[in-house]
């Protein structure tokens, strides 16, 4: 009980560390929530082009659609902290938070898009038909009627997203970012026991709780304004 009060002492009292949790918390976040909405634009695009391109016969569509295909083939086929080593040491991107919002958003896009596309995909193809009846443009029906069904639709898939964002982040430090996961490292740099790792590991579980809790709070307001519909 001692050597653990000693071990929690050092890696959380001792020159103030617990600071450096926070501090690369602080940063956890940050770059989770970036990436998020990054990855949101670029989902809806990329969704929106590639449900546009089905069936169609417009050169520029089909050609717009191949471009997003290889672009969600290559994002999802390779590991994201290649795509965050190549960014931050081939592609000029001296910053490494920087390169964090773009890797992750860019990879975070890929997902997304499949989500959307499956969420645009679920809605009842008659509101489409419903929308160009009454004059609106393809794109004015997709804005106005088709997508807050289908945001709605994934909305808890984007909460796994950006829950699954916040705990990949703990790879940020391999392009020196000192997210908590960086930052638990260096405490244990100083403390030399696993004490570090296992406080950054509480805080993961903590926040993934909470995010988790907020989901299902959501999802059951979403079931209620339906049943009373």
């Amino acid at each position: 009980m001692e050597t653990l009060v000693n071990s929690l002492s050092r890696a959380l009292l001792r020159d103030d560390r617990w600071k450096m949790y926070l501090q690369g918390l602080e940063l956890t976040l940050l770059i989770a929530a970036v990436a998020c909405v990054i990855g949101i634009v670029i989902g809806i695009l990329v969704a929106g082009a590639k449900v546009a391109a089905q069936d169609a016969k417009n050169p520029v569509l089909r050609a717009l659609n191949l471009i997003c295909e290889a672009y969600t083939t290559v994002i999802r086929g390779t590991p994201l902290v290649v795509q965050l080593l190549i960014l931050y040491s081939m592609a000029a991107i001296p910053n490494g938070l920087t390169a964090c919002f773009i890797g992750f958003g860019l990879n975070s896009g890929a997902y997304v898009s499949e989500i959307f596309r499956s969420g645009i995909q679920s809605v009842d193809v008659g509101q489409m038909e419903a929308g160009r009846s009454l004059g609106l443009s393809h794109g004015t029906t997709m804005r106005f009627v088709i997508l807050p069904q289908a945001i709605k639709n994934v909305l808890p898939a984007l909460f796994n997203e950006f829950i699954a964002l916040v705990k990949e982040t703990s790879i940020a430090g391999y392009i020196a970012v000192n997210e908590l996961t960086k930052m638990a490292n260096g405490i244990k740099s100083r403390t030399y026991d696993f004490t570090p790792f296992l406080l950054a590991a509480i805080i993961y579980l903590l926040l993934t709780f909470v995010l988790t809790r907020l989901q299902k709070r959501i999802e059951r307001r979403f079931a209620r304004s339906d049943k009373n519909r």
